[in-house]
């Protein structure tokens, strides 16, 4: 997948992972939507987000995502009596934060369905 590439995460092929978020996903924005397949070309770069989003989301929570460095940056270091200081709400941001906050944009498109909805007739 072309959006997980972009952000440095190899992905094997094939990932029965990534297949089944995506095809979860694709479900999720038809139903929100109430369209029907082929899905709207506007529709599939939002599955795509959404889908890379929940995966990175998924690898981050299971500890299997490979090409991130998530641990906290270092502030001091102090030989005496070993006292170590993280840099954490120090004004600059974690390597995890960065990836929450990347996360969190892919998946918030789904806001973004609401200009594709059609009325359902049942």
């Amino acid at each position: 997948m072309t959006a997980l590439l972009a952000l440095g995460v190899t992905v094997t092929e094939p990932d029965p992972l990534l297949d089944l978020i995506l095809q979860q996903v694709s479900y999720r924005v038809l139903n929100e939507t109430n369209t029907i397949l082929p899905m709207a070309e506007g529709l599939e770069s939002i599955a795509v987000d959404i889908t890379a989003g929940e995966y990175l989301k998924f690898k981050k929570g299971t500890g299997g995502l490979s090409g991130f460095e998530l641990e906290a940056v270092v502030k001091q270091v102090q030989e005496g009596d070993t006292n170590i200081q993280y840099a954490i709400g120090e004004g600059c941001t974690t390597p995890e934060q960065r990836l929450d906050a990347i996360i969190l944009e892919l998946t918030g498109r789904e806001r973004e369905l609401s200009r594709f909805r059609r009325i359902a007739w049942d």
